[in-house]
């Protein structure tokens, strides 16, 4: 009988080699060498020190870590790093311009709609990601397209009304 290999796991070197990525991210190309399972969550605030994008459950429930790739909403914790190479990725850090708040972010200010502020990155990102969409046209179809965010403040009626008021001013509702 052949004696069983007892070299732990993570001696092997071949699984400790790190992959070329580059991320463009707010605009900013960002070339990185990483280790195949690092997630995009964990590139973002550790090695790019984007800290806007928040870990709340590492498990794709809660939405604090959303973000834009290539446009659309994504859980940061769940995608790893090395699948986004090449795409335009967009953090709470890159909305502001030239000083000025996103409309987005101006109306959560306004309606109140950030409370502890935990979630308001991920809960902002995901709300330009259903505006772009399109689909939302009610404030029933804002909750329902949001409801991938959690707020343990339950400041989801001021979250919805600074959702509303965006998407009103993009149609040129009064």
């Amino acid at each position: 009988m052949e004696k069983p290999d007892n070299t732990p796991a993570h001696a092997n070197v071949d699984a400790l080699r790190t992959v070329p990525v580059c991320l463009r991210v707010n605009g900013n190309e960002n070339h990185l060498d990483i280790l195949p399972w690092v997630t995009l969550l964990d590139a973002l605030r550790d090695r790019l020190g984007l800290t806007g994008t928040k870990k709340g459950c590492d498990h794709g429930q809660c939405g604090a870590c959303t973000v834009l790739v290539d446009g659309v909403r994504v859980n940061a914790c769940l995608t790893l790093a090395v699948m986004q190479d090449g795409a335009d990725i967009t953090t709470i850090e890159g909305l502001e311009q030239d000083g000025n708040l996103h409309a987005l972010q101006a109306a959560f200010v306004r309606h109140d709609a950030f409370q502890c502020g935990y979630c308001t990155s991920g809960q902002i990102l995901s709300a330009l990601g259903l505006l772009k969409e399109g689909h939302a046209k009610s404030k029933d179809e804002i909750r329902e397209l949001m409801s991938g965010n959690l707020c343990r403040c339950a400041a989801y009626p001021n979250i919805v009304a600074a959702i509303e008021e965006v998407l009103q001013a993009r149609e040129g509702v009064a």
